[in-house]
């Protein structure tokens, strides 16, 4: 960063200039979500969500859970 010019004993920053970019901006984000999987994975994830949700706590886990509560 680099002074300007002095007034009344006052320094003035030259502002930096921005980074130049070749690259084009970015769209902006869709509200809308779009639809590119297939039913099967969309099954397949919502399976081991429900197997997670229905898997039991082991005792060790429940006992660590019972110290701190």
């Amino acid at each position: 960063m680099t002074f300007e010019s002095e007034k009344d004993g006052e320094r003035r920053r030259k502002s930096d200039p921005a980074p130049r970019t070749d690259t084009p901006p970015a769209p902006p984000p869709s509200s809308k979500r779009k639809r590119t999987g297939t039913p099967e994975v969309g099954q397949a994830l919502r399976s081991v969500y429900q197997q997670t949700i229905d898997e039991q706590i082991p005792p060790e886990m429940l006992e660590l859970l019972g110290k701190l509560g």
